[in-house]
């Protein structure tokens, strides 16, 4: 079971497209002039028209510019899309200025662009962008002009409630920023997780079409392999046995003759029904604690045989990958012994592997399974902890669970230590598992 490498699934920096912040651009600015017209023409509010209309048109030709000049397309280094956002900060900053700060109802903008940052930027980038949010609205409580209003009966809102305002815009730009960056950052880590379970996936599928093709290679190579061995046969007849080539022919013979027996043998694994194609339960386990036998570690395998006959299942890659990723955890783990057991009736079947090591960590035994949660011990080290990528378990665990298994991990009760993963199947799907599970991310 080799690592996946985190460097090929998690990109350390995110990129935006243009075209992505430029829709956001222009819906900022049909939302200014609409808001501009209506409260102009519709409210007939005395409102400083010329630049609240300069602002709305150097930030329109700004994005005619950069539509013009770049492909929409382009994804934008972390740097440049967080400039973009920052302009927008600064652009509405500039229209509430001119229409009465924070006591303008559509000071709460201010969240938009840093919660766009959250789901897309890096958290440095984000963070300077609140604190550009939270110092522009700052200002503002203090330098703004007049809110448009009735000129006979003009709103004037108490210090208090302007406060109230600001700590409101405050308290929402860190909470929401923080609740949409943990959601996408959660979205992106189960997105590269899944990737590499694919990925997985697809490499166990790729060694058991071997199978095929190894049959398919002996199938054919059987007819020219039986005509070098019978032409060599007849050769070495009637040549003498003192002829100078009677010794290479013999030997020619032979090796013809070994092939042949060779070929016999990859044909009677791949042929149907054989244990390559479908194998009892015991073989699967064999198969999954052949690789890890011989490191420093004993496997005890125990298989309590029943009233009912033993099942028998399709050579499913995926099954072979969970099981034995998760035996490879428990070596890894595992201080002297490592146990496998495995039972069945007629309704299910089991297969519980357990260590004697460390266990898992409480704070670790109800996230286990999530991506890019790890806490892996050396074998010669228990107590120095290393970091990983925690894909291992996420894998096995999301293949085990599509063939239909329900995998479930514990500890050992006390005094004894270590940890127990049990994996259970109805028998049903167990015996009628596909040989090959299609990916469904």
């Amino acid at each position: 079971m080799t690592d996946i490498a985190a460097s090929d699934f998690r990109q350390p920096r995110r990129y935006v497209r243009l075209d992505t912040i430029l829709r956001l651009r222009w819906l900022a600015v049909l939302g200014q002039l609409a808001a501009i017209f209506i409260v102009v023409q519709g409210l007939e509010f005395d409102v400083e028209v010329v630049p609240c209309l300069t602002i709305v048109g150097l930030s329109a030709l700004l994005n005619l510019v950069l539509q013009v000049s770049f492909n929409p397309m382009q994804r934008l280094e972390p740097a440049y899309a967080a400039a973009l956002l920052a302009l927008n900060i600064v652009e509405l900053a500039g229209l509430l200025f001119l229409t009465g700060g924070l006591e303008n109802p559509f000071s709460f903008l201010f969240l938009a662009p840093v919660l766009i940052s959250a789901t897309a930027l890096p958290i440095r980038l984000t963070i300077a962008l609140g604190m550009l949010a939270v110092a522009c609205a700052s200002v503002l409580v203090f330098f703004h002009l007049p809110l448009p209003w009735d000129g006979d009966d003009p709103l004037v809102l108490p210090p208090i409630y302007l406060f109230g305002v600001w700590l409101s815009i405050v308290v929402a730009i860190g909470v929401t920023s923080l609740y949409a960056f943990q959601v996408a950052e959660e979205a992106r880590k189960l997105s590269d997780a899944l990737a590499a379970t694919e990925l997985v996936l697809t490499r166990e599928q790729h060694l058991t079409q071997l199978d095929g093709l190894a049959a398919a290679a002996a199938h054919e190579l059987g007819t020219p392999l039986s005509t070098i061995f019978l032409i060599s046969r007849e050769l070495e007849r009637t040549l003498q046995d003192n002829s100078a080539i009677s010794g290479d022919i013999k030997t020619l013979r032979e090796q013809a003759q070994r092939c042949r027996d060779i070929l016999a043998k990859i044909t009677q694994l791949s042929s149907s029904g054989a244990p390559f194609d479908r194998m009892p339960l015991s073989a699967l386990i064999e198969e999954t604690v052949a690789p890890h036998r011989d490191f420093g570690v004993a496997i005890k395998v125990r298989i309590a045989v029943a009233g009912t006959a033993e099942p028998v299942g399709t050579r499913n890659p995926a099954i072979l990958y969970g099981v034995g990723n998760i035996l490879e955890n428990a070596v890894d783990f595992a201080r002297a012994t490592v146990e496998v057991n495995a039972w069945w009736n007629t309704d299910t079947v089991e297969i519980i592997i357990s260590d004697d090591g460390p266990g898992i960590a409480p704070d670790m035994l109800k996230r286990i399974g999530e991506p890019y949660l790890s806490r892996r011990r050396s074998a010669d080290e228990i107590q120095s902890e290393h970091s990983g990528l925690g894909l291992g378990i996420f894998i096995a665990r999301t293949l085990l669970e599509r063939t239909g298994a329900k995998v479930s991990f514990s500890n050992r009760i006390f005094p004894d230590h270590g940890a127990v993963v049990h994996v259970v199947w109805p028998r049903d799907r167990f015996e009628t598992s596909e040989s090959v599970v299609e990916p469904a991310f």
